[in-house]
């Protein structure tokens, strides 16, 4: 039997799936079990609540969903919607705070607000006891700064397609914070690095995610026309991190589904 796997990080509202049931059908037949839809505003993680309320009875117990507003949204922050975020995650199907945390790549929202909101975010998910899916990119001093300085109140963290140096994953793991790998593992060019540095993750601090529609695995031998990502193609990134590490294919399959299962509390099949 096939070993089933957990995708932990899935734009499922976005525009580019205009046919959702279609895209879950696909995930079931690929052996993608369980999906956490990711909450990037206020609207998305209304959205998000919505698809897994939606899709519930076609596809029990599938979708979970994180309720956050992301870095680059991070302007649109403030009291009323931290409120928001508040009663939004108290629906059933919220299993994580997040996408929360600092960009400075693009820096679509300024530094001093990025800062705010994510501490807030940090401070939601300890009062409501969920944990945080986390992002970050050329922001990992200011980053791990914020995140120490909860000490032991911080709840558990995923940092959510890890993309960082040597140094940024021993600094993570040393936190205890688990890593979520996407297809940018898959990426000749760009991947290069995580691939060296994959087989340092504990086996049971790894989780999986395709982040799709983005990050279309590279190693597939034949890519969708629209190149569009799906959870579908989950196997992809398994098979390149099973490359790369000591585990075979099974074994990653197997400890990254109950990482997942533990970590954002599932119902175990």
């Amino acid at each position: 039997m096939a070993h089933t796997m957990i995708d932990i990080g899935v734009n499922l509202t976005s525009s580019q799936f205009n046919d959702v049931s279609t895209v879950l059908s696909n995930a079931q037949e690929n052996n993608v079990k369980k999906i956490i839809v990711t909450g990037t505003s206020v609207q998305e993680s209304k959205n998000a609540i919505s698809l897994c309320q939606d899709f519930e009875e076609m596809f029990p117990n599938m979708l979970h969903c994180t309720v956050g507003i992301h870095p680059h949204e991070a302007s649109s922050f403030s009291s009323s919607s931290l409120k928001e975020l508040k009663n939004l995650a108290k629906h059933e199907c919220v299993v994580a705070i997040g996408e929360t945390g600092l960009d400075y790549y693009r820096n679509f929202s300024s530094k001093e607000i990025q800062v705010k909101s994510f501490s807030k975010h940090i401070e939601l998910a300890i009062d409501i006891g969920l944990p945080l899916f986390l992002h970050e990119r050329d922001a990992f001093d200011d980053q791990i700064k914020i995140l120490k300085s909860f000490g032991q109140d911080l709840p558990k963290s995923v940092i959510h397609c890890f993309t960082g140096s040597q140094n940024n994953l021993a600094e993570y793991l040393d936190m205890g914070m688990h890593i979520g790998i996407t297809g940018w593992i898959c990426d000749k060019r760009r991947g290069e690095n995580l691939r060296a540095i994959v087989n340092q993750i504990p086996i049971d601090k790894l989780m999986m995610e395709t982040d799709s529609p983005y990050l279309l695995p590279q190693n597939m031998p034949k890519r969708p026309k629209k190149k569009i990502n799906e959870p579908a193609f989950l196997d992809y990134v398994a098979s390149q991190i099973a490359l790369n590490r000591h585990e075979s294919l099974d074994e990653i399959k197997f400890a990254t589904t109950e990482n997942a299962t533990a970590f954002f509390n599932l119902a175990k099949e």
